[in-house]
């Protein structure tokens, strides 16, 4: 049961980051946890002890599960393989972002306004060929 990185050095980023990432989340179902055993009723001397001991407990056994099963060789490998891919990916320029959201948001505008074009011609079609019949009292169509 030894604590040593596999492949220490390699995979860095993506091996942190996944660690802290379900790390947080284990903080974060701990306290939870903590959080429901306060309606507990137990003696006031040993409900402390049970409300902040059972989730501590269960913190540090499961980083301690996590730390192992991300220096297992196989998760690890895939780890590094990712970083090392993520390297090779060409990201676009916040200049390239800017300009492709305007161009969707340009879109989206004028294709909605199209749209409602298109539905008020055919409410309109209907009503003449008498299929859509519109009560005196609905007079917003």
């Amino acid at each position: 049961m030894s604590l040593a990185f596999y492949k220490k050095g390699q995979g860095t980023y993506t091996r942190v980051g996944t660690g802290m990432g379900t790390g947080i989340l284990l903080v974060l179902g701990c306290y939870a946890l903590y959080n429901k055993l306060e309606g507990l009723s137990l003696d006031p001397n040993v409900k402390p002890w049970v409300q902040a001991g059972i989730p501590a407990l269960i913190c540090l056994a499961l980083a301690f599960y996590i730390f192992k099963v991300l220096n297992k060789p196989k998760v690890a490998d895939f780890m590094i393989a990712t970083e090392g891919e993520m390297k090779k990916v060409s990201w676009s320029t916040k200049k390239e972002i800017i300009t492709s959201t305007k161009v969707v948001i340009v879109t989206v505008i004028i294709m909605a306004i199209l749209l409602a074009l298109v539905d008020t011609g055919f409410v309109q079609f209907f009503r003449w060929i008498g299929v859509l019949y519109v009560s005196p009292t609905d007079a917003t169509l």
